[in-house]
């Protein structure tokens, strides 16, 4: 991840309404509606995994060039679990709006400008492993699509905007982020090797292949050769490959299977960080008794 640092786009304040997929609301949006294309000149448009992929494809960008231009990482949370927004124009819109047109990705537009005006909600009840999805109703001043004589249950409102593809492909994602958070501190803060290997495979694919078809990958894991050459060329089974790398590297679940003898060889490498850590903060301490002994006489 980059060091720079970027200011996070706008955030419009929202009054939520908790609704079901059978729910019914009143929206509509098309061009020549008074409030056409408000929405993207003040946009806060947060990235998922699956709208980089289509989006960096739309382009024929490289994962590291698309995030470079139009991205901008943020912290979700306080262990800085790295999140990503769509950078704006310096008079907040976002950069592939057309005043004339709207959207110029529209047939790849991200799952948050999908879903508008809903947010999605993933909640998990407690002792429960499955997690619950809710929806909130979006109202914004600007926005004169709720005054629409159109209504549609949410279900069907979802399928117009071509929604299930984009929340199939990031599912999982989402249940491992839900997953950290249920967790709470139980889990333990992720280290920064863990941070990087979450950006990389959420966004920066073209990396995490590069990594994952690595010698020394492919020394640490017991993966079918069949399994590395759909990794090598699919973008879509290498986002799910990450998925399940992810969870094994932040929950310690055993979704790849790895090569006899490598667990043993780390917990030795490991050993012999942790005790030459050990032994540098001893000398470290007996250096400052002896500096302050040597004061006092």
């Amino acid at each position: 991840m980059s060091d720079e640092k970027f200011d996070i786009p706008f955030k419009s304040p929202t009054l939520p309404k908790v609704l079901s997929d059978d729910s019914k609301l009143k929206f509509s949006c098309y061009k020549g509606i008074s409030c056409f294309n408000a929405c993207c000149k003040r946009s806060d448009i947060t990235l998922v995994p699956y709208d980089v992929l289509r989006l960096k494809q739309r382009f024929d960008m490289s994962s590291e060039e698309f995030l470079d231009k139009y991205t901008v990482p943020y912290p979700m949370d306080q262990d800085q679990v790295p999140g990503l927004k769509m950078k704006v124009h310096d008079d907040g819109a976002c950069p592939f709006l057309d005043e004339e047109t709207g959207c110029t990705v529209y047939e790849d537009r991200p799952t948050v400008c999908r879903y508008y005006p809903l947010a999605v909600l993933n909640i998990r009840e407690k002792d429960s492993s499955e997690p619950q999805i809710q929806y909130s109703l979006v109202v914004e001043e600007h926005c004169k699509g709720h005054e629409e004589d159109r209504e549609l249950t949410v279900d069907e409102y979802r399928k117009e905007q071509g929604c299930d593809e984009f929340d199939f492909y990031n599912k999982e994602w989402y249940e491992l982020i839900l997953k950290k958070k249920s967790a709470g501190p139980g889990v333990g803060k992720p280290n920064e090797m863990s941070l990087q290997l979450f950006f990389m495979a959420s966004y920066n694919t073209d990396m995490f292949r590069r990594f994952v078809l690595s010698d020394k990958f492919r020394a640490s894991y017991d993966i079918p050769a069949e399994t590395y050459e759909q990794l090598e060329k699919d973008d879509v089974a290498l986002l799910q490959f990450g998925y399940k790398l992810m969870r094994q590297a932040l929950f310690g679940e055993k979704l790849i299977p790895e090569q006899p003898g490598v667990w043993e060889k780390r917990v030795e490498e490991r050993r012999a960080v942790w005790e030459a850590r050990t032994q540098a903060e001893i000398e470290a301490r007996n250096k400052q008794v002896e500096e302050q002994m040597r004061k006092e006489t």
